[in-house]
């Protein structure tokens, strides 16, 4: 028999896998021609309220050298500018250009598409102790990592 342990990390590792490769596949139909963690950095500098280099690998929980990585081949692409402070030459800002912002919209779209469909085929607003344990899941993840 099945643990419940091994049921769930099953499932989420299912979940999480699934919609990484849905996602990729349907921005790709779409048009966006970056992978998904270029997508993710973007979404990240969009969301960090002061995106400077630091700030933005926190966010992401990632390496100052692993986001300039990423950030190298975005601003090669064209959907990033990096730029010093001029106070602080030490603080290097990143802005999201035109075409960051179209990839960022296609990227939204794809995740309303997804949960409107959760929502409508699933019923998922009925099941109170469903929504309680994602909720559940969403702030241990949060505290733990």
């Amino acid at each position: 028999m099945v643990s419940p342990k091994e049921v769930i990390n099953e499932l989420l590792v299912d979940v999480f896998n699934h919609i990484l490769s849905i996602e990729a596949d349907v921005l790709k139909k779409r048009g966006v021609k970056i992978s998904m963690t270029e997508v993710h950095v973007l979404e990240a500098i969009k969301n960090t309220s002061v995106p400077t280099m630091g700030n933005v690998a926190a966010k992401l929980r990632v390496t100052l050298g692993t986001l300039t990585t990423s950030v190298n081949v975005l601003v090669r692409k064209n959907y990033v500018i990096r730029y010093r402070d001029e106070a602080d030459r030490r603080k290097v800002y990143l802005q999201l250009n035109e075409s960051a912002l179209e990839v960022l919209k296609v990227h939204e779209e794809f995740h309303e598409e997804m949960i409107e469909s959760m929502f409508k085929d699933l019923e998922l607003e009925k099941d109170e102790a469903l929504m309680k344990s994602l909720e559940n899941i969403s702030q241990y993840f949060k505290q733990r990592y």
